[in-house]
């Protein structure tokens, strides 16, 4: 990169990373991930010469952009005209770090799932991308191999795994039943920690869970699940002749042994998967395990120098509108998550949604090509934040959170005020790298129930 400092240019070759980019109720849902249009990868140059400035002039210079100031004052002249109160409508649009335009910037305003940026940088902040949330399975009594028998109870200890789904217990069944295991004389037995198909209640988790051990209990949802995974994959039958029991606490130090361990898909397709449908339990399962919204608060604060009171949270997916967020404090959180991304070869695309390649709520938004963005949707609140690749200024971070009723005007004119920016600076040649996705859904390595992440641990 070429840095201007004192008057003088210098230029710095960096290479960059040539990295890649609500979630339906069930995995059904899931499935169309893989029906979404994908954008062509582009052999782009690895090299990136585009400077980064650090004179105070040239900050104030990319900030005095008067064309960018017109377009968001008539946008919001334009939502004034049409009814809605001026001072309760946030904007900020920057470039880098330096901001170019905004209305009511620094004001914390009811932004919906826009949270779920803040939740997605806490969970980075806590976990590495690559982290990967752990189901014990092992026994209580008696195993005999050669039988196939539990004599006693099946253990199900989980790690708050918020992606453990249909395809992930079948999978997880026929490791089981590879290892030995066909029937199990007592209980299955569910600790906290252990959630499946989105359902927060433990006892209804492990019923689903005994459900999907035995395909002469499927119904047509675990059917059209298996459907989804590889030709030939077997139907694990399982049977559990007691009923199923939760425990509130750990059996790890009371237990007779272990039969395997399951590793949930990596953190960042989770945050893509819950990204992209905007799915609010999966949020609230994340936020809870980062210690709930206080923590959450408090470490993206730290992680990001979010401006204290620029951010306030009641829960971890955005649901009422307690939870209120800054426009600039939504920019600074994004930027945080790319930069933490970075780092490790990932980009911001890779787990938020992109348009042009992903659907869920995006599908049918008018946003140009390629730009990354997180929607929120509330009774009366519109939001959509994001980044934006131009041709002239490189990546543009925009938030913008609407108050008002008439959600499908307020979508309209947010897509009308990003594509005005867009042809202010003209639409990018190429996807940059920093905005390239490595990250799909339901293609290798982030297939559900990959049978590859279930380990025996029978010695």
């Amino acid at each position: 990169m070429g840095w201007l400092k004192n008057g003088v240019v210098r230029l710095q070759l960096v290479g960059w990373v040539a990295v890649a980019s609500s979630f339906g109720l069930l995995l059904t849902a899931c499935s169309r991930l893989n029906s979404a249009p994908r954008v062509a990868p582009l052999n782009l140059s690895a090299v990136d010469i585009r400077p980064q400035w650090e004179s105070a002039w040239v900050s104030e210079a990319i900030a005095n952009d008067p064309a960018a100031k017109n377009i968001v004052s008539s946008y919001v002249s334009g939502l004034s005209s049409a009814g809605y109160e001026a001072s309760r409508q946030g904007v900020w649009v920057s470039v880098g770090q330096y901001p170019v335009a905004d209305n009511q910037g620094t004001v914390p305003i009811p932004a919906a799932s826009l949270t779920k940026i803040a939740t997605t940088l806490a969970a980075l902040a806590t976990w590495e991308p690559n982290h990967r949330f752990e189901t014990l399975v092992g026994w209580q009594g008696n195993f005999d191999a050669s039988s196939g028998v539990v004599d006693g109870d099946l253990i199900v200890e989980g790690s708050s795994d918020p992606l453990f789904v249909w395809e992930e217990a079948i999978a997880l069944g026929n490791k089981l039943q590879q290892i030995g295991v066909r029937r199990v004389t007592g209980n299955l037995i569910v600790t906290n920690g252990f959630n499946m198909n989105f359902e927060t209640d433990l006892g209804k988790s492990g019923a689903l869970l005994k459900q999907a051990l035995n395909a002469d209990e499927w119904t047509y949802e675990v059917e059209v699940a298996y459907q989804n995974l590889p030709s030939g994959t077997l139907a694990p039958r399982i049977k559990i002749d007691g009923g199923v029991r939760r425990e509130a606490g750990s059996r790890k130090n009371r237990i007779s042994g272990w039969l395997l361990r399951h590793d949930s898909l990596p953190l960042v397709a989770i945050l893509k998967a819950m990204n992209i449908y905007s799915n609010n339990p999966m949020a609230e399962q994340i936020a809870n395990s980062v210690g709930g919204p206080a923590a959450l608060v408090s470490k993206v604060e730290t992680a990001s120098g979010v401006t204290p009171g620029e951010l306030r949270l009641t829960n971890g997916s955005g649901l009422g509108e307690a939870n209120q967020i800054s426009p600039r404090a939504a920019v600074i959180m994004l930027q945080e998550v790319q930069d933490i991304l970075r780092s490790h070869s990932y980009t911001i695309s890779d787990i938020f949604p992109v348009t042009g390649a992903d659907g869920g709520t995006i599908t049918d938004r008018g946003l140009p090509a390629n730009s990354v963005v997180k929607t929120g949707s509330l009774a009366v609140v519109s939001a959509l934040a994001g980044v934006l690749p131009t041709e002239q200024k490189g990546l543009v971070w925009f938030s913008l959170i609407n108050y008002g009723s008439g959600l499908d005007r307020l979508r309209s004119r947010q897509d009308q005020i990003i594509s005005a920016l867009e042809r202010q600076w003209g639409p990018s040649s190429n996807i940059p790298p920093e905005l390239k996705t490595t990250v799909i859904i339901g293609q290798s390595p982030y297939q559900f129930g990959d049978p590859a992440r279930n380990f025996s641990m029978l010695n």
